[in-house]
């Protein structure tokens, strides 16, 4: 099954709570996750950067802190959200507001956005969307050894009955091998890059790999 880009917020088997972000392509599977101190960005790979003149959507950054929080994103989105944050916007406000000004994206799938925050040590996430049909946001308990994700297609609504899976990563590292191909992953098709951030309880550890 093909879903395009995922966000995922979830809890290490040690309580350490997690943002994950995965690009599954079929257009543009020539890109990769660049780790830059507390941000990771999308960017096409070295040889394949005229894929830009052909889709302006394909870079931005994916993963970033805002204060004691962590947001992942799909697109462009990722720095007014974290902003928002950072100033002292609730997360909900933050997603909600950054999401309606920035709209779905305009390219032939009406691609929605879709955003993920976590809190350094509050046991509590969040998962949202803009589509062309709607704007969600939803706040979800966070446990041990689970996590939540939310794609773009398919499974683009934010329902706990949809998209809880179990959660067996300890570490960034390990985060984004399970964002390829652990667990529920592994049956969607077109993975490309992860980018992940999983808190130490004072600050975020990030990690990226690329397939």
């Amino acid at each position: 099954m093909y879903i395009g880009r995922i966000v995922a917020i979830g809890m290490t088997p040690a309580g350490k709570s997690t943002a994950m972000y995965r690009v599954s392509s079929r257009s543009f599977p020539n890109r990769e996750a660049r780790l830059t101190g507390k941000s990771v960005s999308i960017m096409p790979r070295k040889g394949h950067e005229d894929d830009l003149s052909k889709n302006p959507y394909i870079a931005y950054n994916c993963v970033k802190t805002a204060g004691a929080y962590a947001v992942a994103t799909n697109g462009s989105h990722t720095d007014p959200i974290a902003e928002k944050i950072a100033s002292g916007m609730s997360v909900r406000d933050a997603l909600a507001l950054g999401l309606l000004a920035m709209d779905y994206e305009k390219d032939s799938y009406n691609t929605p956005r879709i955003a993920a925050v976590v809190h350094l040590e509050e046991s509590v996430g969040y998962l949202a969307t803009v589509r062309k049909d709607a704007l969600l946001v939803s706040e979800f308990a966070l446990l041990p050894g689970t996590a939540f994700y939310l794609a773009t297609y398919e499974k683009n609504s934010p329902c706990s009955l949809n998209v809880e899976m179990e959660f067996t990563a300890k570490t960034a590292a390990e985060s984004c091998d399970f964002m390829i191909s652990g667990g529920v992953f592994a049956s969607f098709e077109h993975p490309v890059t992860a980018a992940c951030a999983v808190s130490t309880g004072k600050d975020f550890e990030f990690a990226v790999k690329t397939i």
